[in-house]
């Protein structure tokens, strides 16, 4: 194969806080390299620096060779030539990377108008083209509507149109598929493929899940603090990986071949402790299986009459109209939750998930049908009873940055919550805010912080410790771990169980990752168009799915390709 991309000891500094130490890395035309390990080991720095997208307080040295050129040498208007053009990358959140003051179609068309020479009528059939290609339906009306309007997957998809608008040599997809449904992801990556062997483009993909990484990728680099611990094919690293942490990302990691849930195991956690030296430790660290014990509904199969349920729904409907179209995002649904028991939720981008946690928690009102929390009618609830049991059921968001207001500490967040809905006064409310970020195992002084200073998998504990604070009977988990790398989601997965046991919490999980849903559910739902297709105990809907669409999901769940050593 012809060399494409040569990085040479590369070092990358932000600020004063240097982030790259070294790093070396080739990559071929037409050779899928992942780039993988936890939150804030340097993935993303890597990508920006190569991409020239560091901010102005960024400095990088070395060598960062594009089909013989050093990018790192190029004045900023020479490498503005090369980005978008020869060199792309997909952003893993398509929503801040869009102008939301842009229609798609716009955004497309401005790209093309700035690497190409395409007249107005050839760049109106590119963008057409671009949309077909990434698989969105009904190109010419999409293209007129702005970023807020669509799914997270449609936005994803809208990236990936605009990164290879024109045809580039090396694209850079950092988390591309993290937002999207197996059956999405699962297209989105065929079509990379096949772009990537149809251009000879190299293609350097940064993720979290093992799962595509060993479907996709020719070679793999793992990466933490800064430096590769190890390079190797895909095939030698899954099957013979050489370093500590390699073994424990393997060993994390859920897997489609291999069926886990939380009744029979914990998941293994990584733990990295630093030696004399200075040198770093991985050890692979498995929590003891904690007795599952009282409140929990028992399952189908068991002879003990079922406890009424906590919260039940039944015939919600909502539609929304959008200019001429009515559009039923969530069609006569019905189920019921049990205290202490976890009821997950999946299905594809746009099916109806999200708004129907936005409808149990009155975000957004239903068009007809009823919610019964405890007993207590949400639906028919005044302002007054609203805020009341509001506090009873709460949420923990997909993204907790966005989610937690950047200019306030987490102190004052969460004593601004209890003010609201507890009769405590400042003293009581500090001290169940310390027993609750204990809880979550965060320490003390996470009070006195603000949210940029956690890492990913830290905010997203403070995400769960708000909904906590208020001591909720049911929590909706909203792609709550859909972010995270490997590693920091099975902590926070054994978090979720040893919090539930504590708390007597239920959880309606929802997810488009149906190895997390299998591992942490009782029960599971499978939703499509807005209504609930199947529904079943976890070991039975896997085993035996009923409905071709539920067969359709598991089927596109990427295969672990390679057999695996893992750590004990």
């Amino acid at each position: 194969m012809t060399e494409l991309l040569r990085i040479r000891d590369l070092h990358v500094s932000i600020g004063s806080k240097a982030l790259i130490h070294g790093l070396n890395l080739h990559l071929d035309a037409g050779e899928t390299l992942a780039l993988v390990g936890e939150s804030g080991c340097g993935k993303s720095t890597t990508a920006l620096t190569i991409a020239g997208l560091l901010p102005r307080n960024g400095r990088a040295s070395g060598q960062v060779v594009l089909d013989g050129e050093d990018l790192l040498q190029l004045n900023g208007k020479a490498l503005r030539r090369k980005q978008g053009k020869n060199l792309a990358m997909i952003f893993q959140e398509p929503l801040s990377s869009l102008n939301p003051v842009m229609s798609v179609g716009d955004q497309i068309g401005e790209l093309l108008l700035t690497h190409t020479t395409l007249n107005h009528g050839e760049r109106q059939r590119r963008i057409t083209e671009l949309i077909d290609l990434v698989q969105l339906p009904d190109a010419s009306r999409l293209i007129r509507r702005y970023p807020h309007e669509l799914s997270g997957g449609q936005r994803q998809r809208i990236m990936i149109a605009m990164a290879i608008a024109c045809n580039p040599r090396l694209l850079i997809a950092d988390e591309p598929t993290t937002a999207l449904d197996v059956t999405t992801q699962a297209r989105i990556l065929s079509l990379l493929d096949s772009l990537r062997d149809e251009l000879q483009m190299g293609l350097l993909l940064i993720t979290h899940d093992l799962g595509v990484v060993s479907e996709r990728a020719d070679r793999v680099a793992v990466m933490h603090g800064g430096r590769i611990l190890e390079e190797n094919t895909t095939t030698a690293l899954f099957s013979r990986p050489q370093h500590d942490y390699s073994r424990g990302l393997l060993g994390a990691s859920l897997r489609k071949d291999e069926p886990r849930h939380y009744q029979q195991q914990r998941l293994p956690e990584i733990r990295i402790l630093q030696r004399h030296d200075g040198s770093l430790d991985y050890r692979l660290h498995t929590p003891p299986r904690m007795i599952e014990t009282g409140g929990r509904q028992k399952l189908p199969g068991h002879r003990e009459a079922p406890q009424s349920p906590l919260l039940r729904v039944q015939q919600l409907s909502k539609t929304f109209n959008r200019q001429s179209d009515a559009v039923p995002a969530v069609n006569q649904v019905s189920f019921d939750l049990y205290r202490g028991e976890t009821l997950g939720l999946v299905g594809q981008s746009g099916c109806g998930k999200s708004t129907l946690s936005k409808l149990l928690l009155r975000l957004l009102e239903a068009d007809s049908g009823n919610i019964t929390l405890d007993g207590h009618d949400l639906r028919a609830a005044g302002s007054r009873q609203l805020r009341q049991l509001r506090s009873q059921i709460q949420m923990v968001f997909q993204d907790p940055y966005g989610s937690l207001n950047p200019r306030k500490r987490i102190g004052d967040m969460l004593d601004h919550l209890q003010k609201l809905h507890l009769p405590l006064n400042a003293r009581q409310r500090q001290r169940e805010a310390l027993r609750i970020l204990d809880a979550v195992g965060l320490p003390a002084d996470t009070l006195q912080r603000y949210p940029h200073e956690f890492s990913g998998g830290q905010r997203q504990r403070i995400g769960i410790a708000r909904a906590l604070i208020l001591k909720p009977s049911v929590i909706i988990c909203d792609e709550a771990v859909s972010a995270l790398d490997v590693s920091v989601q099975a902590q926070v997965l054994n978090l979720l169980v040893e919090l539930r046991q504590e708390f007597n919490l239920s959880y309606l999980f929802i997810s488009h990752d149906l190895s997390v849903v299998r591992y942490i559910s009782d029960r599971i739902m499978v939703m499509n168009q807005g209504r609930i297709l199947e529904s079943n105990r976890h070991d039975v809907l896997w085993r035996a799915p009923q409905h071709a669409y539920t067969r359709h999901l598991i089927d596109a769940i990427p295969n672990w390709n390679h057999s695996t050593a893992l750590a004990a």
